[in-house]
């Protein structure tokens, strides 16, 4: 464990985050309307925490982008990969939601917004992460 990088140990982090709130978005309760959670789509009335639209298909889409965060964090590459492509994704989301494009999933107002919070914040983890590269070259360049 000690001698994961930043960039993996923040990956793992969003990944687990992602499986746990895809999980949660099944659970009655912590779901409310749990009786409307639709497949796909926008028509999906069910929200995560009484918040955020959620649709099976949402869910899944959670878990999987979780699953694919602690499969790249065995790598510092793959990490950073998963940082950079991640951020990149949520900050697409939350422009296609603000210009009405994003229909085909079920995203409200406050998941516009948390896209536009976690690009950030993926991208941020990307950018601190940047020294594991720097200490990785002058490990390999010390060898």
């Amino acid at each position: 464990m000690a001698d994961r990088s930043r960039a993996q140990t923040l990956t793992m982090v969003f990944g687990l985050t992602f499986v746990a709130v895809g999980i949660l978005g099944f659970v009655p309760g912590i779901t409310t309307n749990y009786d409307d959670l639709g497949f796909a789509g926008d028509d999906s009335t069910a929200e995560l925490l009484g918040l955020f639209q959620v649709s099976v298909l949402h869910n899944i889409v959670h878990v999987l982008f979780g699953l694919a965060g602690l499969a790249l964090a065995r790598s510092v590459e793959g990490a950073r990969a998963y940082l950079l492509g991640g951020g990149i994704v949520y900050l697409a989301l939350w422009l296609l939601g603000l210009v009405g494009g994003a229909d085909w999933i079920p995203a409200n107002d406050a998941d516009h917004w948390l896209h536009l919070a976690l690009g950030i914040a993926l991208l941020g983890a990307w950018f601190v992460s940047r020294s594991d590269v720097r200490v990785r070259d002058r490990t390999a360049a010390a060898m």
